[in-house]
């Protein structure tokens, strides 16, 4: 069924408060962890602010929004969240999200193939991310797909800390 899922950018009229239900539901089993990650709890106002803050991109099967994720490019800003996502090159992403009947199906691979030429285009040399330490599963899917441990962080809005892991990205 995930052959079906067709992944685009993200449209304006697409419905935020169903963004925001599907990263709740996507993320509960870790918020069942105690993980306060932002997407577990966050409004639609923050789903708004994240999604236009990069390059957002969603799954849809049948007219409904079933995965989403958005690419952030290199921060340049001074006070960077985190050392390595001020390196130049280096694109992350977040809000990294598949409706839990259609996880462990494809889909998120898909998304994060789409992510790696996406950024690729735009300039990146590294496609990075940011996840709770504690959260092994998901660590031992990104090292599955070629992410490395960079360095940790420990951001103010969550309650746990977080590796930040990073993957190059070859032509």
């Amino acid at each position: 069924m995930t052959d079906n899922v067709h992944i685009r950018p993200l449209r304006d009229d697409d419905p935020v408060p169903s963004i925001t239900h599907l990263l709740h539901q996507a993320y509960a089993p870790l918020a069942a962890m105690g993980l306060r990650y932002t997407a577990t709890h966050q409004d639609d106002a923050t789903t708004l602010r994240r999604l236009t803050r990069g390059f957002a991109f969603v799954g849809e099967f049948a007219g409904e929004i079933v995965a989403t994720v958005t690419l952030y490019p290199t921060e340049s800003a001074p006070g960077a969240c985190c050392p390595w996502y001020a390196e130049p090159g280096v694109f992350s992403f977040g809000q990294f999200a598949v409706r839990p009947d259609l996880q462990q199906q494809g889909l998120g691979g898909r998304l994060i193939g789409m992510l790696e030429k996406a950024a690729l285009a735009r300039g990146a040399s590294e496609l990075a991310l940011d996840t709770a330490e504690p959260a092994v599963h998901l660590r031992s899917w990104y090292d599955r797909l070629g992410f490395r441990f960079i360095e940790h962080a420990d951001w103010s809005t969550t309650n746990y800390r977080s590796v930040i892991l990073s993957k190059r990205l070859l032509p």
